[in-house]
């Protein structure tokens, strides 16, 4: 028998509670989808479900629910699974994170998301048409949809493996069935669903992280002893200010780093712009995302004080040389079941908090990409006008495909190899640079459509480049990071039933001083090369063939934090990139109509919604 075998049967094991509390879970998810969708049909006092509450919620949700929500679907299956095994495997350096995540929420609130707020916009990608133009608007969608098309089976994937490692369940199976229970919810009951399933999702993965944290922190002897062993592991590094950019984690790598990666999701990125949007007043929008770098920020900093209880555990036998593993981010489920795995539940709610993760990714790209896709294809880029019914109807067939394409992707992607990479490129392309060209048209007075065109291509091929290029290097063991030295004690063998010819060899670390510099560079210095490349190159561009007259800029187009460069000149076209937009009209009474083709006057609420009140001549 070998010894993952013997693992899996005498240790790694679910029991009937464990089995019950990760059922409830996908449980709960089917029925909150089932409410949300049928509550119009079958409750008198409920209006049937439209378009607008199937995607924004009606613009009618809560500040507290909305901000859970955020978290869950950013906080993946991933980063609850990877973020310990990096603390383990290269030190608490990357712990600085946390300052990153803060100063990105800052900014978010106070740079970008005031943009979004005054335009109203129904996608994020559409102010790029408002600000640009419409060819702009699409590159972005296009990188967008590409992007989390490609990484739908990734979400599955990853927690699909933890789940098969504590049961032995094929991982093809069980992520079958919950990616369709997830489909399940969200083409039922559309944003509050996912809202809502969210809310509980993320408190139960707060509660498994927790109980986990406290149970082994008391087992290892309180903070005093688990913080000695992981100092003389030498794991302790928080100051390191070396300016390579090669080394993995620097002070500046994980802050300048990490801050942009984040704030190129959390600013402008559709998944979290919608959630941002579905809130009535910009104030609860703001509070929202206060809470969601409040509590992302905490579950982070638990998961990275996770890492050093892992190694205060493996310290002397590490894991992965014993060959008791086989990737780095399946150390914490084995650390959660050779930790709590005794007490009935725990690891059923472990277990049910990464898959918790995963949903509420999933559920959130399959709802906000079926909106683009609606937005910024249908309506922008065709120009097409749909019925309500016709829309509703395209929007749900988006989210079936997505969950078809999801479920297909997963059972080849373990055989992807390149394509993997290709995957991540795209993501650090998308990224990289539909960051850089909202950041020039909010922070960039001047920057006309060229310069962002030709930025955004710029800053493609950067970012790509680097990206692809590192990976192709670290596939041919050109390019090792490296590790923290680990231990292997000979009691270790003995203690878990392993005969010595399993022992993992040595990493090699290969001599890198020929490889291009670019390909060296640490993955956090990605996004930031192609946020750079955007934005200088499009400056380049466009004062070299005109740049934008500031004196005819609307001011809702660009940031509050650069109004101090416009004139006074520009406060007379305030509101005319809305009006252009909408078609929109303010009467003396300060009341919004929208005047249409065939003439027809229609008021308007804050959410542009019309109220069917015919203005009289």
């Amino acid at each position: 028998m070998s010894s993952s075998q013997w693992l899996v049967k005498d240790i790694y094991h679910f029991d009937v509670v464990d089995y019950a509390v990760f059922s409830s879970m996908l449980l709960l998810s089917a029925l909150t989808g089932l409410y949300f969708g049928c509550r119009g049909k079958y409750c008198k006092t409920e209006p049937s479900q439209t378009l607008s509450e199937y995607l924004t919620g009606n613009k009618n949700l809560k500040p507290f629910p909305v901000a859970l929500s955020l978290i869950a679907s950013y906080v993946s299956g991933v980063t609850i699974l990877g973020t310990p095994s990096e603390i383990y495997l290269f030190g608490t350096q990357y712990w600085f994170i946390v300052i990153a995540i803060w100063l990105s929420g800052l900014v978010v609130a106070t740079v970008y998301l005031p943009v979004f707020l005054k335009l109203k916009v129904n996608s994020s990608y559409e102010y790029l048409e408002m600000r640009f133009n419409r060819i702009i608007r699409t590159i972005a969608s296009v990188l967008f949809i590409l992007d989390e098309v490609m990484f739908l089976p990734i979400i599955i994937y990853v927690p699909s493996l933890a789940f098969n490692q504590v049961t032995a369940i094929n991982i093809h199976l069980i992520g079958t069935i919950v990616a369709v229970i997830c489909v399940f919810y969200t083409f039922l009951g559309g944003l509050k669903a996912v809202v809502w399933t969210d809310s509980w999702q993320v408190i139960a993965m707060f509660i498994s992280v927790v109980v986990v944290i406290v149970l082994e922190t008391i087992s290892a002897g309180g903070p005093s002893n688990i913080i000695d062993l992981t100092s003389k592991g030498n794991r302790f590094e928080f100051f390191n200010f070396s300016p390579s950019l090669y080394e993995r984690y620097t002070v500046f790598s994980v802050v300048i780093g990490g801050f942009t990666y984040w704030t190129c999701f959390n600013a402008v990125n559709q998944t979290m712009v919608q959630r941002y949007l579905s809130l009535p007043t910009a104030k609860q929008s703001k509070l929202s995302v206060l809470l969601f770098t409040i509590g992302v920020g905490g579950l982070v900093w638990m998961c990275c004080y996770t890492g050093i209880l892992i190694y205060a555990k493996y310290h002397d036998c590490d894991p992965l040389s014993l060959g008791r593993i086989k990737a780095d981010d399946q150390i914490f489920p084995l650390f959660v079941m050779e930790t709590v795995g005794h007490l009935k539940g725990v690891p059923g709610l472990f277990i049910a908090g990464v898959f918790g993760a995963a949903l509420s990714s999933l559920s959130v790209v399959l709802n906000s990409t079926a909106q683009v896709v609606l937005e910024d294809f249908v309506k922008g880029c065709m120009r097409k006008k749909l019925s309500e019914r016709a829309a509703t109807i395209l929007v749900k067939g988006i989210v079936l495909i997505l969950g078809v394409v999801a479920v297909a992707f997963m059972y080849v992607v373990e055989h992807m190899g390149g394509v993997l990479a290709l995957a991540s490129s795209l993501t650090s392309i998308a990224a990289g640079t539909s960051f850089g060209i909202f950041t020039l048209g909010m922070l960039i007075p001047w920057a006309n459509s060229k310069g962002a065109c030709a930025g955004a291509l710029a800053g493609a091929i950067m970012s790509g480049t680097v990206s692809y290029g590192g990976q192709m290097v670290s596939a041919s063991k050109l390019v090792v990071a490296r590790r923290l030295p680990v231990t292997v004690n000979d009691q270790c063998y003995e203690k878990y039933g392993i005969s010595n010819d399993t022992i993992v060899p040595e990493i090699h670390y290969p001599d890198e001083s020929d490889v291009f510099p670019l390909f060296r560079l640490s993955f956090l210095w990605i996004t930031p090369v192609g946020v750079l490349s955007v934005l200088s190159v499009g400056i380049i561009v466009s004062f070299l063939t005109g740049p934008n007259d500031l004196k005819t800029t609307d001011p809702d187009v660009i940031s509050p934090v650069m109004h101090w460069l416009l004139p006074k000149e520009a406060q007379e076209y305030a509101g005319s990139t809305l009006k252009k937009a909408r078609n929109f009209e303010v009467t003396e009474d300060n009341i919004i109509v929208q005047i249409h083709a065939d003439g027809n006057i229609t008021e308007c609420n804050h959410s542009r919604t019309p109220l069917n009140i015919t203005l009289p001549e």
